[in-house]
């Protein structure tokens, strides 16, 4: 199933993405969670019902070029994420390839949603895109092996991990890179794990920025797939119904490059994964105000 965040009369809906159209959930079945959250920790039985009743329901569908998508997930909880994960991108920054995966934390304020504008930030021109296969946690968790991981993935979104390569190598430290407001955008949807491959491996990644495309790649390249990272993770800390996982992204980001390519004001930049979807967003520059 594709779940999916949409705006109808200015009121956010859930909704879910069948073909080319859009059923709402609540109209399909009104006892069903009414927040991307509550449906994401749900109980099997609840999805198994509302499977049933987007199919007999009978619902009235409105097609996807018609609505406004918002984030899938306007509130999760933990936003943990991958870096260097793809040995072909490690080495294009001058990493070497890690036997433990680099990690840092990203802020709730720093994500947008599938059409929102990406923010270049007035401080700095050097914001960079990076295409990146995302897990959605479905249940509470801690010490869980990878053999076990397939248990408490709900699904997999698609991220475009915007970061802000000056501030990102001012310090040893990530953060203040990866955080810059409307950065990170999230989507199009949430496929649930059973409709994609095991770990959602083998699946086609690609970034295009105004129609070029500049990174090209494949979900099976990544090092640490995405049970064993769940694996690794739950071992640190308990995992949560709507925690993030971002998983790094593949080669051709735009500060590697010869000249270096940064997103501009009037950009438009893609993230397709196989599977999930495009993500799509413009890019602008912040005005600030006195």
């Amino acid at each position: 199933m594709r779940y999916v965040r949409y705006e109808v009369d200015g009121q956010a809906r859930l909704g879910a993405m069948i073909d080319s159209d859009i059923v709402d959930i609540e109209a399909a079945w009104p006892e069903a969670p009414r927040t991307m959250r509550d449906l994401i920790g749900a109980d099997p039985a609840v999805h198994a019902t509302l499977a049933d009743r987007l199919v007999q329901s009978g619902a009235a569908r409105t097609p996807l070029a018609d609505c406004k998508l918002l984030t899938p997930l306007p509130d999760p909880g933990k936003i943990v994420c991958l870096g260097l994960n793809y040995a072909d991108h490690a080495k294009e920054g001058g990493h070497a390839v890690p036997e433990y995966p680099a990690l840092f934390l990203r802020a709730t304020s720093s994500m947008i949603g599938p059409q929102d504008p990406m923010i270049l930030p007035e401080c700095s021109e050097q914001l960079d895109y990076e295409a990146e296969l995302t897990i959605v946690i479905g249940r509470r968790c801690r010490h869980v092996s990878a053999a076990d991981a397939a248990s408490v993935i709900f699904g997999y979104t698609a991220f475009n991990d915007g970061s802000v390569r000056h501030y990102q190598r001012l310090t040893a430290q990530w953060t203040a890179g990866k955080n810059f407001d409307g950065t990170g955008a999230l989507g199009p949807c949430i496929v649930t794990a059973d409709d994609l491959p095991d770990e959602a491996s083998g699946l086609k990644i690609q970034t295009r920025l105004n129609g070029n495309v500049m990174q090209d790649s494949n979900t099976d390249q990544m090092i640490f797939g995405a049970f064993r990272t769940v694996e690794i993770l739950s071992e640190i800390m308990t995992l949560e119904p709507g925690d993030l996982i971002a998983m790094g992204t593949p080669a051709g980001v735009g500060h590697a490059r010869r000249p270096q390519v940064w997103m501009r004001d009037g950009d438009t930049v893609e993230v397709e994964i196989e599977g999930i979807g495009t993500l799509r967003n413009p890019v602008v520059a912040e005005k600030v105000t006195a």
